[in-house]
């Protein structure tokens, strides 16, 4: 593939009519497809109480994922720090690297807090990151065309009766999360064996001491995942499939508060997108008619549905207020034929300025999604 090398981020949805284990065994396959076809990375988000995605572990179906591959990176996008420890997260990722060697990616998230593109208030003494984005946006759209939506607001979701549960049921009683950059720090001098406790004890993580991954922060906006990664010189993956309207700022505040490593000489960025290609826009649009339908659960915090049909999704009324709800998602995501995706994929990359590029697809069927990726990889080597 020429250009930016092409990545995959899979959910693991679950299509309506189907079960969990269809879904995992489809993505496997998918997995193994998309390494034939040579895309360089594999990853599994991690989400909860959603009846139509099934990633609930990234670390299990990394192991699952490995022994069905051979070359593909595998990562995780990612794994969310709010419920976990520094030491579970390295020892999980370890066993892993100890069977499947150089080829695992830690993708780290925050959760818990703050909704995605909302910016974190900075620890003292530190500024914040970065100011509004500095990169000019007229009409909603970057100056070589991308479009960038209005800022759309997460605060409802820290209500949810159901949020809240997944809190309670994820987190042990009275739990306290980690602040994030404390977690990020003590998983870095795990993996590199340098762990001291406040009172000088050494703590060595085996296996996942000196385990060979790659280190990712994800992020929506460009506060404090952006700032973490920067500081610490490692690589950062900005969600425009999350957060479309806070891509460019998470980009230049991580590119802001960068700073060389042992990792890194220089920013490495990698920025996500969802897309559907077909034969021609006609068939591709058909194939992505669900989808608004299945980010209005989200993003009413009932939870991501089975994934429809496009006749179960037509069936669908909906309000004003519903279609103002999935608008900016919408809007956003690249739906059409090879060539008219890869020119919308190239001005996301051109806007960013990302090293590379995650794509995440769901169709109904299963084929239909493997066929997307295929048609994106043809059209991408071309390029």
């Amino acid at each position: 593939m020429s250009g930016a090398p092409l990545g995959v981020l899979d959910l693991v949805p679950v299509s309506s009519g189907s079960t969990a284990a269809d879904a995992l065994r489809n993505s496997i396959d998918l997995a193994r497809r998309t390494e034939r076809l040579g895309y360089a990375r594999y990853w599994f988000a991690e989400h909860h109480l959603n009846p139509g995605v099934a990633g609930t572990s990234p670390a299990v179906l990394l192991a699952l994922t490995a022994s069905a591959t051979s070359r593909i990176r595998l990562g995780s996008g990612a794994v969310q720090l709010g419920h976990r420890t520094a030491l579970s997260t390295v020892e999980e990722f370890g066993l892993l690297d100890a069977l499947h060697p150089g080829r695992l990616d830690l993708g780290l998230g925050r959760s818990g807090g703050r909704p995605p593109g909302q910016a974190a208030v900075p620890p003292p003494g530190q500024a914040a990151v970065p100011p509004p984005t500095a990169t000019p946006v007229v009409d909603g759209r970057a100056p070589n065309g991308l479009r960038i939506p209005p800022r759309f607001s997460f605060a409802h979701l820290l209500g949810s009766p159901r949020v809240a549960l997944q809190r309670t049921l994820l987190q042990q009683p009275h739990a306290r999360s980690p602040d994030y950059g404390e977690q990020i720090a003590d998983i870095l001098a795990l993996l590199a064996g340098t762990y001291r406790s406040v009172d000088g004890v050494e703590a060595h993580a085996v296996p996942g001491e000196g385990a060979d991954v790659e280190v990712w922060i994800l992020g929506s906006s460009g506060g404090e995942s952006a700032g973490v990664a920067g500081r610490n010189g490692l690589r950062f993956a900005a969600n425009y499939h999350v957060s479309p309207a806070t891509v460019l700022e998470a980009a230049e505040g991580y590119r802001a508060a960068f700073q060389p490593s042992d990792v890194l000489d220089k920013p490495y960025v990698g920025v996500s997108a969802d897309v559907v290609v077909a034969e021609d826009d006609e068939t591709a649009r058909e194939l992505a008619t669900g989808y608004d339908l299945w980010v209005r659960g989200i993003r009413t915090a009932e939870g991501a549905i089975p994934y429809p049909t496009p006749a179960q999704a037509r069936a669908h009324v909906w309000s004003d207020a519903d279609r103002e709800l999935v608008a900016d998602r919408v809007e956003t995501r690249f739906v059409g034929s090879p060539g008219h995706v890869a020119d919308r994929l190239e001005q996301l990359q051109e806007a960013t300025g990302a090293d590379e590029l995650l794509i995440t697809t769901i169709t109904h069927g299963h084929a239909d999604r493997v066929r997307s990726y295929a048609l994106l990889a043809e059209e991408w080597r071309r390029r």
